[in-house]
């Protein structure tokens, strides 16, 4: 069994506490994919100490410079696509069609990183006084805890890493103890595209150590947080007392809107791959499907045929639709919600078991589930399950049918189907959403444009795009007075 180390200090190191844990392949717990490191508090103060000379080196290299490593890191991702895109699958199961997408996610960001190095624009600004220069630049802010999910496992790392680093920051990456092995991959490439090598730290571990460590660290003024709500509260009332710059993305509880006048072809094709592509486990996953009235019942039993129809299995393997949970806690989670189903009165109209036989037995696979009659309110259709269970929802008008897409505390991202215009630019401007898709499922999000939520989804800064080179960033201002005498501002030229 192979063992990986922790990058620190410019080396690949063992961790201080001497322990590890096991990965292994979710869709057959007999492979294991290696030990790595269950670090303790240690490491994290030496990532930082680290991070903090590769700061005040980096910072100083121009930012074109630095968009270049970046374009090296970009060609080398497209080079190894298909090697990394196994890897992914076999570490956390969806599959190969979906990790590919995740690899070419993370190709299309570091592109994108590298041209904004000669774009991080400042503005200049006519003064109040004369001979009087007025001018903003963008300036890194230091060392940047980046904390990310399993389920993107190379896609959300780069969200997050790669415009901090073009910013000139220093980057300590926590990746999820399911997907350790993915970040290793990732910071062998910065390295060998010529990043200095203390820019980049890499600690494995625990959440409730590493990641609580990297948030609550003096020396670590940027925190970026993709997760579970309920431990984004903590993120952010720790970063809130510290004072600390923090990007938070957390749950959703998306909704898919049908409308009578849709494409039920393409509404159905939407559907299946919103609520059970990557097993349903991301953020923006289609866990409601709203249905008007007059299409309902055609549409349930398309859709039921259809889920039934999805083959599951081992991800790398040609013809498995989709993959398994992430690992056992993911399956109980989703087991108790079904029951939470049954007993709220849903109707279950397929699935709601584990999948069993054969090679299923091996990994945490569960049946694509689908309950019909929920009501609004109830926690089937109120909570997030991160696993593959739709709940339908049947309403009588467009009105109804925003409402039921508002009435939960999340708002990462909608959908609505639907021939009218009209409608569409309706559920533009009145889905509350940070996401809003019409004629498309609630999943596709593109590296050039902004992600991210509202209400209890996050915090208003938004990952990729242009938008997050602002939250890598600050704002300097400069004056320069060449005027020869003492010029007061609001005083000598009223």
């Amino acid at each position: 069994m192979k063992t990986f180390h922790n990058f620190i200090g410019g080396a690949w190191v063992a961790p201080s506490t001497g322990a590890y844990f096991e990965n292994r392949n979710p869709a057959d717990q007999q492979d294991v994919i290696g030990r790595f490191p269950a670090s303790g508090v240690a490491d994290v103060d030496a990532a930082v100490v680290s991070a903090q000379r590769g700061f005040d080196r980096w910072k100083r290299t121009p930012a074109p410079a630095r968009g270049d490593v970046l374009r090296r890191v970009g060609d080398l991702m497209a080079a190894r696509k298909e090697e990394i895109a196994n890897l992914m699958t076999r570490e956390m199961g969806k599959p190969l069609a979906e990790t590919r997408g995740d690899v070419q996610e993370g190709i299309d960001t570091a592109y994108y990183a590298a041209t904004e190095g000669r774009r991080l624009f400042g503005h200049t600004v006519p003064s109040e006084l004369a001979s009087k220069w007025a001018m903003t630049m963008r300036r890194p802010i230091g060392v940047c805890g980046l904390i990310t999910p399993f389920n993107f496992p190379m896609a959300i790392p780069t969200w997050k890493a790669f415009p901090a680093l073009l910013c000139g920051n220093s980057v300590i990456l926590k990746p999820a103890e399911d997907v350790p092995h993915t970040a290793a991959v990732l910071v062998e490439i910065l390295l060998e595209a010529g990043l200095p090598p203390e820019v980049i730290q890499l600690v494995h571990g625990m959440g409730e150590v590493v990641g609580k460590a990297l948030v609550e660290h003096p020396q670590v003024p940027v925190i970026s947080f993709t997760g579970s709500t309920e431990t984004g509260r903590f993120v952010g009332e720790t970063c809130g007392r510290m004072h600390k710059r923090l990007s938070l993305e957390m749950g959703g509880k998306n909704a898919q809107i049908v409308l009578d006048d849709a494409d039920l072809d393409l509404a159905i094709d939407g559907v299946l791959w919103g609520a059970f592509g990557t097993t349903g486990q991301r953020c923006t996953a289609t866990s409601r499907l709203v249905l008007q009235q007059g299409i309902h019942d055609t549409f349930v039993e398309r859709l039921v045929a259809r889920a039934q129809a999805l083959v599951l299995g081992d991800g790398r393997v040609v013809g498995h639709d989709v993959g398994p949970l992430v690992n056992e806690a993911a399956r109980e989670k989703v087991e108790r919600y079904v029951q939470i189903g049954k007993e709220q009165g849903a109707a279950l109209r397929c699935g709601g078991a584990r999948a069993t036989g054969g090679a299923l037995d091996a990994g945490f696979f569960f049946q694509p589930t689908i309950f019909t009659k929920v009501t609004a309110g109830s926690r089937l259709e109120q909570e997030e399950i991160f696993g593959p269970v739709l709940s339908v929802i049947q309403v009588a008008t467009v009105d109804e049918a925003f409402a039921v897409n508002n009435g939960v505390r999340y708002g990462l991202s909608s959908s609505v189907y639907t021939s009218n215009v009209n409608v569409a630019f309706r559920a533009l401007q009145d889905l509350d959403n940070g996401i809003t898709y019409v004629n498309a499922p609630t999943i596709g999000a593109e590296a050039h444009l902004p992600f991210g939520g509202v209400k209890e989804t996050g915090n208003g800064h938004r990952e990729g795009g242009w938008e997050v080179y602002e939250f890598y960033s600050e704002t300097k201002v400069g004056y320069v007075d060449y005027s020869g005498a003492l010029q007061r501002a609001q005083i000598d030229n009223y």
